[in-house]
């Protein structure tokens, strides 16, 4: 038989597996080589197994550091745009248009025309009241020139008053010495009376002449009202644009009627444009006038900057929230009346960690925070404040300027136990 061929082969394979497959062993069986952990260590680790013991039974969790940085904090709020201006521009008076109509989109200018209506007899009703007018001034000049004719007439009949007297006392005189008869003496004495009466009646004729004066300042003033009402009128018939900006209708149509409040057209004013958005009374005290603020458009996600230019002081009876107003520019009219945006408003800058969402977790209570782990390895839950939320993660504040975050397994542990954790890098 050919036995030993049989074992040298066999040998030979046993000696090539130990060679290549089990190389190290051999070595150190050979005495050639340290084994594997004592040169990794340089001695026998005699602690190691019990040190497994005392973390085989522990939980497992993943943890990594975080240091808070400065970061500028911003209340994020979620509002929409609106037009500076919105004006629905509307008839005051009952007439027909006359001029062709403006089509919507089209760009005015303060006072330009937009509707024309048809005057009608309005030109002849202001003609009469500029007559009345005159009239009215005519009346007082002849009012006027009344009061000296009055005033002549008085002193004429004192005049005539005093030569009255005068023979009165002639008479009386006479009659005493027996020099002239009682006729004469009540002669004397009605021309007296003639004359005083002469007098009232030439008082009285001032009086009315000064009347006459008053009552024709009033007829001025009455027709000068007349006229100023005929020309309002007049001015009504052209609807002018309160304001440069966009029209948002057509204007109303050639031949139309018009009664007082029809709608002429719309116009709206996009530059600057507002953005409008509503604070809770947990965030409000963070915003102040003034503030800068920007701004990302739903649509396009185009990015503007503002300044707050109104704060509420009263809340919404219904959300307890506070209207806030951004003014924003827009000259190229870009932005229209009723966009989304996401707004962020600067407030005063604090103390941050970013850390995964993930990483957030509830505690018994229903409480926002963190769990994370001390140098002795024990589990303690922190109650965070959320700042911003960013594809990196979330800012989070409320918390010491060093910690370790448990990362993966938080929600596993609870605070107070003790857990084996293994920490990663993380660049932030």
């Amino acid at each position: 038989m050919r036995i030993f061929p049989l074992i040298t082969a066999i040998s030979v394979a046993v000696l090539l597996y130990f060679a290549i497959i089990e190389r190290d062993r051999a070595l150190e069986f050979l005495g050639l080589r340290e084994p594997a952990d004592v040169a990794q260590n340089g001695t026998d680790d005699a602690e190691n197994p019990a040190r497994e013991a005392k973390t085989k039974n522990l939980i497992k969790v993943v943890a990594q550091h975080s240091v808070a940085q400065k970061i500028d904090s911003a209340v994020v709020l979620r509002g929409q745009t609106q037009a500076a201006r919105q004006v629905d521009v509307r008839s005051e008076t009952s007439a027909t248009v006359l001029s062709a109509p403006l089509r919507k989109g089209t760009f005015v200018e303060t006072g330009q025309l937009l509707c024309q209506l048809d005057p009608g007899t309005r030109g002849a009703n202001l003609a009469e009241a500029k007559a009345r007018l005159a009239e009215a001034r005519a009346r007082l000049s002849e009012a006027e020139s009344k009061v000296p004719e009055s005033r002549a007439r008085i002193l004429e009949a004192k005049a005539v008053l005093e030569e009255a007297m005068t023979n009165q006392n002639a008479a009386t005189k006479l009659s005493v010495d027996g020099f002239a008869s009682d006729t004469r003496v009540k002669s004397a004495n009605a021309q007296v009376a003639a004359a005083e009466a002469s007098i009232e009646a030439a008082n009285s004729g001032l009086s009315a002449a000064r009347s006459g004066i008053q009552s024709a300042a009033a007829g001025i003033e009455s027709a000068q009202a007349t006229v100023a009402a005929a020309q309002k009128e007049l001015s009504r018939l052209d609807i002018k644009a309160p304001f440069a900006g966009l029209l948002e209708s057509d204007t109303a149509e050639l031949g139309s009627l018009l009664q007082p409040g029809s709608l002429c057209s719309t116009v709206i004013q996009l530059d600057p444009i507002k953005l409008v958005a509503f604070a809770p009374e947990t965030e409000v005290d963070r915003i102040e006038l003034g503030a800068t603020a920007g701004a990302r458009l739903a649509a396009g996600g185009a990015q503007v900057v503002g300044k707050v230019t109104f704060l509420s002081r009263s809340a919404d009876p219904t959300t307890r929230t506070f209207r806030v107003e951004i003014e924003v520019p827009n000259k190229e009219l870009k932005i229209r009346d009723g966009q989304t945006a996401e707004i962020l408003i600067g407030a005063a800058g604090a103390q941050a960690h970013l850390v995964p969402g993930s990483a957030l977790t509830l505690n018994n209570d229903g409480a926002l925070g963190l769990r994370a782990v001390d140098d002795d390895g024990i589990v303690q839950f922190h109650q965070v404040e959320m700042l911003r939320d960013t594809v990196d993660g979330v800012w989070l504040a409320g918390l010491p300027d060093t910690l370790d975050v448990i990362v993966v397994g938080q929600d596993y542990v609870t605070a107070g136990v003790k857990v084996a954790p293994t920490f990663r890098k993380v660049t932030q």
